[in-house]
């Protein structure tokens, strides 16, 4: 088992556990990655085989979704894990859980991650009954006597950049996956809602040991390249941290064109990202994707527990059997992600938490809803 070692700090020892595999040295610079013949976020293939329905779940009273990606004896709502099979198969899988799902929340563009019907400030109009109050235009309501409203104008191509974190921290999973298959899926959603209409996907995917950046490129297939590429990252092995600071940096310069970035990671460890966050907020729209484990916020009474810090290779003996010692390791916890969740909210980022013990795609699901009300009248963070 492996548990955060930063959660801890206020509660004595620390948390992780750790089994890495070795990663390659090799970077894609062009973007192509390794092709492992996947077809991932929202492309349907012609022609594609699917696999037979699985047997119902012992107890359910009910057979999982064919084609779901989902293993019952893994619990509903969890994301394929992407070591335990071909990824192009468990991407096809992943494709049909989302299109499934999210596919009805797609009603025009841009109407999905990013708020409101468009960036750029167009003309004012006369206010009518049922228009947003908040896109009032009071400069000109006050000058013309005339309540009047601001219009804006439809952006007609996004460029989406998605910061990946798959440090060894992300190994890790004590509920229906691991944090880092959980990550992936993230990304494969964020690619159904913004890839389309010649919008384009980057990425910049760091372990601690590589980072590899896939240049922006429009279209489903360059998206399903990608997420091959992703899948295929090697994993990062013990004792070495994550860099999230230097994938963010690598994004401000050279400066790249108003979009949207997407940050996914458990954002543990140190906080040097705070600062190359806050300065892409000035340029972009902000979101950011926390993966959570249920361990790094509470211990389960298990006894003495050997814990590993993957990202040192530290090791720990945790009394869990120890009330007490619960008890201050669960508020040490709750302060560090009330911590991230105020850094991620002073730099004007919207704020998605997707949990290895919950249905992901309904999580998303709620945050896209709550986007919209809250962008409905235009252009705002």
């Amino acid at each position: 088992m492996r548990l955060r070692r930063r959660a801890a700090a206020e509660a004595a020892p620390p948390e992780r556990d750790a089994a890495e595999a070795p990663r390659d040295e090799t970077s894609d610079g062009d973007g192509a990655g390794p092709d492992t013949g996947r077809t991932d976020d929202a492309t349907l293939v012609p022609g594609m085989a699917h696999e037979p329905e699985p047997e119902p779940t012992p107890g359910s009273g009910r057979a999982p979704t064919p084609g779901s990606g989902i293993d019952p004896g893994r619990g509903d709502g969890a994301p394929p894990n992407f070591a335990e099979g071909p990824a192009d198969v468990l991407l096809q899988r992943l494709e049909l859980t989302i299109r499934r799902r999210l596919d009805g929340l797609l009603q025009g563009d841009h109407q999905g991650l990013v708020p409101g019907s468009g960036s750029e400030a167009g003309d004012s109009r006369t206010y009518h009954p049922g228009d947003d109050v908040r896109r009032m235009d009071w400069p000109v309501t006050a000058r013309t006597q005339v309540p009047h409203v601001r219009e804006t104008i439809a952006d007609r191509e996004l460029e989406t950049w998605a910061v990946v974190d798959l440090s060894a921290s992300l190994d890790f999973g004590t509920a229906n996956c691991q944090k880092r298959d959980l990550a992936i899926a993230g990304l494969a959603a964020v690619s159904h809602l913004t890839v389309r209409g010649g919008n384009r996907l980057g990425a910049v995917v760091t372990t601690g040991e590589r980072v590899d950046r896939y240049p922006a490129a429009p279209g489903r297939l360059a998206a399903d390249r990608l997420l091959r590429s992703v899948v295929a990252t090697p994993r990062a092995s013990g004792g070495r941290r994550g860099d999230l600071a230097a994938a963010l940096e690598s994004l401000r310069r050279p400066p790249r064109r108003r979009g949207l970035v997407v940050v996914v990671s458990d954002f543990l460890g140190d906080s040097d990202w705070e600062r190359p966050f806050r300065l892409l907020s000035a340029r972009h729209e902000l979101l950011a994707i926390e993966v959570v484990d249920p361990r790094e916020l509470e211990l389960p009474d298990v006894g003495l527990l050997t814990v590993v810090d993957p990202e040192t290779g530290e090791t720990l003996e945790v009394p869990t059997g120890d009330a007490e010692f619960r008890a201050r390791f669960a508020a040490g916890a709750a302060a560090q992600r009330q911590t991230i969740a105020r850094t991620l909210r002073r730099a004007g980022a919207g704020h998605l938490q997707l949990r290895t013990d919950r249905d992901w795609l309904m999580d998303v699901v709620r945050y896209v809803a709550d986007r919209r009300r809250a962008g409905s009248g235009g252009a705002s963070r």
